[in-house]
């Protein structure tokens, strides 16, 4: 597979604020933040099980910590398939799905976390509560379809909109004289 993300790819991706959402000062940060914390927990799980092979044998990352950060920001900010960024970054798809997988729980470890008996309900008390720690917050606003049963709509539809020649609360078949 041909790499579309080479170093200087790489590079002008993180210029770029409009396709990560991040400020290069910001990605930095998180490279820093959260690369050893990828790699501590990479190395727990490679020595977590025995080994047939010695230490730094076999297969070498394709994908490097950094290209698993970028892919991850990407898909969370444009919301990129999977496959696209497989093509984008020169692997497989299920190497980019393990990647999200494993950077997206340390990203929300990292991020900040509302207390479970805090309520937000509005934009304004979002906003208040923001203020009031002195964090900065980034909002979601994707429209998420939602799909009903169709018999459910007809119900509704029902309820709200009685057929042409006949009151509510009037049986059918009768006359209305």
């Amino acid at each position: 597979m041909d790499r579309v993300v080479g170093n200087q790819a790489r590079a002008a991706i993180i210029r770029s604020q409009r396709i990560t959402g991040l400020t290069p000062d910001v990605i930095a940060e998180l490279i820093a933040e959260i690369g050893p914390l990828w790699h501590e927990r990479h190395q727990a799980v490679l020595t977590s099980r025995p080994r047939r092979r010695a230490v730094g044998a076999g297969a070498k990352h394709k994908l490097v910590f950094v290209d698993r950060l970028l892919a991850t920001l990407i898909h969370l900010r444009h919301g990129a398939t999977h496959d696209v960024l497989a093509c984008w970054f020169g692997v497989d798809r299920s190497t980019i799905t393990r990647a999200i997988g494993e950077v997206r729980p340390l990203l929300a470890i990292r991020g900040c976390t509302v207390a479970p008996d805090v309520r937000l309900r509005t934009l304004a008390e979002v906003v208040e509560h923001l203020g009031a720690s002195g964090q900065t917050g980034i909002i979601d606003g994707t429209e998420i379809r939602v799909r009903r049963p169709a018999g459910v709509f007809l119900r509704q539809q029902a309820a709200t909109k009685p057929p042409t020649g006949r009151t509510r609360g009037e049986p059918y078949g009768t006359d209305a004289e």
